[in-house]
Order: structure tokens, then sequence, then C-alpha cells
């Protein structure tokens, strides 16, 4: 079946292969350009932008630098004062490289406005669902002090990037109300040359009353057993590999095997800021994204020795699960199993707990809710959607097509409102230990019964302005009444679980859909495309998307 992350790019030679040496990123010159470099306020690429997780760049590009960190952080303290949070912020770092330096421009702006901070006790790394579930667990019965939390994490991004997010009280990704606030605000203190960012020196605010060391470890890991049933894998006796990919769960996987006493091995536990270990690519980068299968290689090809394999990306926030069976599973189908998996073994959730995905993810979810008889919401992408119903327990499992998922705890109240990618590896093991079977066989019997989906995403080059074009189409321009031969049944410019638009449209048969949105930061739109006939059928709807888009540009 195709792959979840198709291109119209031929892969790099490199891809799957170990990394050249002479590919790996120089960390004393990306350390010195975080501290040396300067941002241009008037170059729209080197100001403080916030994606759908947090502000994104390199140092080597001034697009991530020190001016960045203390001026994001000096708008997250106005920011706090305004809302009058006044709880302790819970702040997590992952193991890039310019995570250290950024975690040391942050305290120093914290601890000079008075912010109670609680960074890592042992100096280590903090996953995001770590951070997630630490601001949650202090909120609950509070409803004023309340606690918040940084992440300074670029995802799977390649070893030269840096990434610094915010979770607020809700502990999920802050929406674009707060993000905007905060962005605005800290592209000011950047024009102003950082005049008005309060900050102290390092030391001094290491040492400072509001600076805190803070064990993220044992209650994240105490509280495991209460979302995954550890008992059953343990006593079930299922052979489990786990690679964290140098990334934050890596000191976390230890404590989890102590303490469940679980059959598992951490296959790698190195940390590398150069991330030497890695296969490259599809396109000959590093990237630690555990659902593409070049990243992938080195546990893939140890699936034999386990009953169960997976991987977490750089925070742990993404899952990749590897079966004896059928090798990585693409990142739909072990959504689609998990769902079918959890609603039928979590007889504590409520009856009318929903399942939250993505528009741009596989149909195959549709048909398991409809079988399931649970309600669907269809989103725009980005995890805050889903946050207000993990938080409420209205959703019981949320998930989006890029390998992020959350789910609820087992007696149906709120594990995380962020993804959890921990989670989403150790129910692969559950789910053997309770069925019998890996997640690809149980996956094969669902589409025995409910057809077999043919997805993939490719990108095409479009121009700025064919991007903003695409961005304001509406069913009328693209005037479709048929798709790949079959009637067109919908088309959307709105998620229909919550009719937010998603910066895009998506055209629907009873066979197949595609949607199309512009990439925010490359030259290029991309195309989403399912069909349940076949891969030809497929070709098909993506011939007739890319035809149809043209006709418009």
């Amino acid at each position: 079946m195709p792959d979840l992350r198709g291109h119209v790019t031929a892969p790099n030679p490199a891809a799957g292969k170990p990394i050249d040496p002479s590919a790996l990123a120089n960390v004393p010159r990306l350390v010195t350009a975080y501290f040396a470099g300067k941002p241009d306020p008037s170059d729209p690429t080197q100001r403080v932008a916030f994606g759908t997780s947090g502000h994104r760049g390199s140092s080597l590009k001034n697009s991530f630098n020190e001016d960045h960190i203390l001026a994001t952080t000096q708008a997250i303290c106005d920011y706090r004062r305004e809302k009058g949070l006044t709880g302790p912020l819970f702040i997590g770092i992952d193991t890039h490289a310019l995570a250290e330096p950024a975690l040391a421009s942050a305290v120093e702006v914290f601890a000079a406005n008075g912010v109670e901070i609680m960074i890592d006790a042992q100096g280590g790394y903090t996953p995001t669902p770590v951070i997630s579930h630490a601001i949650l667990s202090y909120n609950k019965g509070r409803s004023t002090g309340l606690a918040d939390g940084v992440v300074i994490t670029p995802s799977h991004n390649p070893p030269e990037d840096g990434g610094y997010k915010y979770n607020p009280p809700h502990g999920g990704p802050a929406d674009t109300d707060v993000t905007g606030v905060v962005e605005k605000n800290a592209n000011r203190y950047i024009e102003a040359g950082l005049k008005g960012v309060a900050r102290m020196p390092y030391d001094r605010a290491r040492k400072a009353a509001t600076t805190h060391l803070h064990d993220f470890i044992t209650p994240y890991v105490a509280d495991l057993g209460n979302t995954v049933d550890l008992a059953l894998i343990k006593s079930a006796g299922v052979k489990i590999g786990i690679d964290p990919l140098g990334g934050a769960a890596v000191h976390y996987w230890q404590p989890i095997i102590a303490r469940y006493g679980i059959n598992a091995s951490v296959v790698n536990n190195a940390v590398d800021p150069t991330f030497r270990f890695m296969t490259a690519d599809w396109d000959g980068k590093i990237r630690m994204d555990c659902s593409s299968p070049f990243a992938m290689a080195s546990l893939i090809g140890m699936r034999d020795r386990f009953d169960v394999a997976f991987a977490n990306d750089t925070d742990a926030d993404r899952h990749g699960i590897v079966t004896r069976s059928n090798g990585l599973m693409n990142p739909n189908h072990f959504l689609a199993t998990a769902i079918a998996y959890l609603f039928a073994h979590r007889p504590q959730w409520s009856k009318d707990a929903a399942i939250g995905k993505t528009i741009v993810s596989s149909s195959i979810i549709d048909r398991v809710a409809k079988k399931l008889g649970r309600k669907l919401v269809e989103t725009p992408v980005g995890f805050k959607w889903f946050v207000d119903g993990l938080g409420s327990g209205g959703f019981g499992f949320a998930g989006e097509e890029s390998a992020g998922a959350s789910f609820l705890k087992r007696d149906g109240t709120v594990w995380t409102t962020d993804k959890d990618g921990i989670i989403l590896g150790l129910l692969a093991a559950e789910i053997i230990a309770k069925t019998g079977r890996d997640p690809s066989e149980l996956f094969n019997e669902l589409t025995a019964e409910l057809g077999v989906p043919y997805y993939e995403r490719i990108d095409v080059a479009a121009t700025p302005k064919q991007k903003n074009a695409l961005k304001a189409l509406g069913p009328e321009q693209l005037n479709m009444t048929e798709l790949a031969g079959d009637a067109v049944r919908a088309v959307r410019t709105k998620a229909p679980g919550n009719d937010q638009p998603f910066g895009g449209i998506k055209v629907e048969s009873d066979a197949g859909w595609f949607a199309a949105r512009p990439s925010g930061t490359e030259d290029v739109y991309k195309i989403y495309a399912e069909s349940f006939r076949g891969p030809d059928h497929l070709k098909k709807i993506q011939g007739d998307a890319q035809a149809a888009i043209a006709k418009v540009f």
C-alpha cells in the first residue's frame, strides 16, 4: 500500500542508509550562531512565527537564536501577567543541540520576571506529553493559581533546528488567540532591540527562589498504568523493542520497564545532538520522523526480534509502530486499529465519548466509527482542536494523520491534552496481550470487513500567488461534479466537525476523496488523497485533483 509520506520527487539515493559523517551538523557552529546571530525583523523568515507547533527555525538562518527566545519568553511572561496565571510553569526540553542554549535564555527571563518555573531535577529531557500531564495534574481541582508550560523542541525536525512552544493551563498546544499575541509582542521586543525584556545572569537565575528542580519522571510513570494495561502486557510476556531515536523519552523507558516489569528492550539509548545513529529520511536529511520508513530503517530491520517494536520522535509526541507481520504501519492504519481496539476494551468510557480526527486523516476511521456506533468529529489540521474534548472526556480518542494521538485513562478521565507517542507505543503491546494478534493483523481484519484504503500525500510545486489562490478557493470556482468517475457528494472548505476553515479544499465521493492545502513553509501545495478501490483509482483521483486545481490557477 502507498506510504503516508508520498512525494512527487523520487527518494534521495541516501534515503534509509546510515548518515555520511560529512553531512552531520556542526554543533559548535550551531551553538555559536545561536548566541552571535541577530535576527533582522524586516526579513519575514527571521521573525518569531508560531505555526501549528510553536516557533521553529535554525540559528544558521537567524530564524532561531537568543534574541528570539529572550523576546518570546518575555512575551509569555506578559501574557501570564495579563491572564493572572500565577501557578508554576513547567519547562521541558528535547535533545536537539539548540535546546540547552534556549533553556538557559528562557530561565534568565522567567527568573527575572519572578515566574515560578519547574525544570528537570536531573538536568535531563522532558517529552511534550509529560509537560501536558504535569500541567493537568497540578491544575486538577484548582480554579486559581493555574500552571502552564513550555517545551523547547522542533519535534522531528533536522538536528540544525530549534523550537519553542507554549502550553496554556488546559495542557495542550496554545491556540492562535494566544500564539498571535505572544508572536506579535515578541517581534515588537526584537524590533526594539530587546528593550523591556527583563533578564538576569544565568547563574543567579538558576539559584533564584522561583527556580525549582522537579521530578517529572516519577509521577508520569506512576500514572501510566491507569491509561495502558501494563499488568496485562507483563503477564502476557509481550516482547517489545523500543527506539527513542535519541529523543526526550530516552530516560523514561528504564523506569517504566522497572516499575511494571514488562519484557521490553531499549535498542538504542544514545543521545547525540548530531543524531549520527539515524538513517537518512526520504530527501537525504536527518529527521527523527518515526512514521518514515527511511528514518525508521534500523528498527524495521529488527522486526523479527520482537512481537512489536516502536519509536518516538524527538519530543515523544508521535509514534511509529513496527509489527512482526508487516513492518512499519502507516500512521492512519494504526489510528484506525487503536480506535477499534480501545472502544471495544474500555468499558468505563462514556457511551457518548467521541472520536476526533483531522480532515486529512483516512476515511477508514470514519468507517470504524460507524461500525462502533460512535460519533466522529472531523477537525482542521492541528492537535489544538482536540484539547477541549480530551480535557472533558468528550473525546475517547483523538488523532491526526501525522502519527500524533492521545486517549483517555481507562476510567474515562483525561490523560493528556497533547499528543503522547509513549502511550500509543505501549497500546500496540496491549493489543497483542489482549487479542493475541499484532496491530497489522487486526487492521487486516478491519479492512476485510470495511474495505482497503489506499492513501498517499504528494507535494506539487506552487508559487506564493497560487498558494494564496488555493487558500481562497471555494466549491463554485472548483466546479467538480465527478471525481475519478464517481459523483461528488461533498466539497468542503470547512471541517464538518466544528465548521472551522482548514485552509484548503476537500472533495469527496463514495469511493474516495482528495484534499488540497498550501504548505506554510515551502513553495508547494499538498494533495492528500484516498481510494477504496485500489492504487489505479487513487492515481485517477490525484490526476483529477491536479487538473481541477490547475484550471483555477
